[in-house]
């Protein structure tokens, strides 16, 4: 499985949103308080890219030479419609002040010193050390994951329903339960709700809703690997 420090790091470097919060800014609005972009650099710091007017700027500004503690709350959702769609939160604490110099004209980028970091998903609740933060590097698949669940989802919804048939007795419904959605033997949806270079994660609905975990052979490294591993689970479902 992916690790903590490697599972915040592919939420901070992935498409989720994310709000950056800073005590005194309640009463800004919170598309003020959303960053046009962020990245990691090379000690594990995270620099976010504001509009130069934009509340949390002004926030730095105005302390100055003092530390101002700031938090970045990311949130991922499901890019699949699925029950409970949250997939998790990630929270990167610590302490923001400029970095002039690296954003255009009307922009300006805030650094970010980390000095807590935890997650809570669909892995369990984790905190990361920020030296293992840095350290750490996002899933390969993260720039493509979307793209991925919705193609899976539409393309090949059939073919994700039959790996119902490798969980064994775990598919099987419980004494007193029936077996679908309606209790007439249909099995309910299943989505693909999340990938990464270790497996895919399927959530089945219906009578019951719960989530399995299909791992690849190995991990893959690029898209390539992953289509010769998605090939591998079919054809296993398939049997």
């Amino acid at each position: 499985m992916p690790s903590a420090a490697e599972r915040t790091r592919t939420l901070v470097q992935s498409t989720c949103s994310a709000v950056l919060l800073v005590p005194g800014l309640d009463g800004a609005r919170p598309d003020q308080l959303v960053p046009l972009a962020r990245s990691v650099g090379t000690d594990g710091e995270l620099f976010l890219v504001f509009p130069a007017d934009a509340p949390p700027v002004r926030a730095a500004t105005h302390a100055q030479d003092d530390e101002l503690a700031a938090v970045l709350e990311i949130t991922d959702v499901a890019p699949v419609s699925v029950p409970h769609r949250i997939r998790g939160r990630a929270w990167v604490s610590g302490w923001l002040t400029h970095a002039p110099g690296l954003a255009e004209r009307g922009l300006m980028t805030l650094r970010l010193e980390v000095g807590e970091v935890s997650v809570d998903d669909l892995w369990g609740a984790s905190r990361v050390e920020p030296a293992e933060f840095a350290q750490a590097s996002p899933d390969p698949l993260v720039g493509y994951e979307v793209e991925l669940l919705q193609h899976l989802h539409a393309a090949h919804s059939e073919q994700v329903q039959e790996l119902r048939s490798l969980l064994g007795e775990r598919a099987r419904p419980a004494d007193g339960e029936d077996g679908g959605d309606g209790g007439d033997g249909t099995p309910g949806a299943a989505v693909p709700v999340a990938l990464d270079r270790f497996g895919l994660r399927v959530r089945f609905t219906g009578a019951q809703c719960f989530d399995a975990r299909f791992d690849f052979p190995e991990p893959v490294a690029d898209v390539v690997g992953l289509r010769r591993a998605m090939h591998t689970l079919f054809e296993a479902a398939a049997q």
